[in-house]
């Protein structure tokens, strides 16, 4: 199990939009051209804060390609979040199987987002919220993998930190 470098450490704070937007902290991490095999495991985990004004809805979720114009691997549903929070955790786990490769190769997998209702309760959602499904993905190119959020309702006061994105390739 060997992470695919390079590894970030600079966290990414986004505010006031409504369409999926990438958070994933610096340095982006990429997939190099041909690196996935038929049987591997791509593990991907991520977790930070989010803060809100009222209660507005929020997507999370894992993207191949970039969360603007990539392929969603899996994302939970828009989910109502706890109203005027401050910094309250959330995590987000996928793993997914490499079933074919190519310019039409496929992965399939799920997860799990963990999402604070407060900073000491959470509430757990499965990833993806449809029923499981290969994913098509191109493994011929090189391909960032980032973590993509999205809120109901545009706020200043409605931000979301992604703090770590970690990615494994086992196999």
């Amino acid at each position: 199990m060997a992470p695919i470098p390079p590894l970030n450490t600079i966290a990414n704070t986004q505010a006031n939009y409504t369409t999926a937007v990438d958070i994933s902290p610096a340095p982006q991490i990429v997939l190099p051209a041909n690196i996935l095999d038929v049987g591997q495991v791509l593990r991907l985990t991520a977790f930070g804060v989010f803060s809100t004004t009222l209660t507005p809805t929020l997507q999370t979720g894992f993207y191949y390609g970039g969360a603007v114009g990539g392929t969603a691997l899996a994302t939970t549903a828009a989910v109502a979040t706890a109203s005027g929070v401050t910094n309250v955790p959330w995590r987000l786990e996928y793993e997914g199987r490499i079933r074919s490769t190519g310019t039409a190769g496929t992965i399939m997998g799920n997860g799990y987002e963990y999402r604070g209702t407060t900073v000491s309760a959470w509430a757990v959602t499965p990833i993806p919220t449809t029923a499981l499904a290969n994913v098509t993905i191109d493994t011929t190119t090189a391909k960032t993998l980032t973590v993509g959020a999205g809120w109901g309702s545009a706020s200043a006061s409605n931000t979301i930190t992604c703090h770590h994105f970690g990615v494994e390739l086992i196999g």
